[in-house]
């Protein structure tokens, strides 16, 4: 009995340890290498974008014409989220709608905003923008750059 306690905490203990992740997460560090990143993305794939002041790259493929996006609207979208390698992990079978002020990445908080009612735009989104050194499932792992193409449909 006194071998199975010992052994008992001797496994809680270990496990207990070994599932506390050390965070060495460097912002300034991971900000460079994504910006690094970025640029040799967009030169390969000649991609002209434009980098926002928060580190954000973005290209508007259509302006649109309707309603300009503030952080209080809901938007309604089609999108496509790509790693940058080309693999995607996500998009939108229907129009979706968001709220900008909801549980959203920094990066479409930001980007949406740049164009209008029935535009469409490329946001290339550093990690530090996105999910930082965490992953949110199997298909983004952690320091991720994302690659997502929205189209905006509608604006409330």
């Amino acid at each position: 009995m006194l071998k199975t306690k010992i052994l008992l905490s001797l496994f809680l203990i270990v496990g207990t340890l070994s599932s506390c992740k050390k965070d060495n997460y460097n912002a300034e560090k991971q900000a460079k290498i994504d910006d690094g990143l970025i640029v040799d993305f967009l030169a390969k794939n000649s991609i002209v974008a434009v980098k926002h002041s928060s580190g954000l790259y973005y290209q508007v493929l259509n302006a649109g014409s309707g309603n300009e996006v503030t952080a209080s609207n809901t938007v309604t979208v089609n999108y496509q989220g790509k790693l940058l390698n080309g693999v995607e992990f996500d998009k939108s079978t229907a129009p979706v709608s968001f709220s900008l002020a909801g549980n959203l990445i920094q990066g479409w908080k930001i980007g949406v905003p740049l164009i209008k009612k029935g535009g469409k735009i490329r946001l290339i989104i550093p990690s530090a923008l996105a999910y930082k050194n965490s992953s949110p499932g199997a298909g983004i792992p952690e320091n991720a750059v994302l690659d997502f193409t929205i189209d905006l449909i509608d604006v409330q």
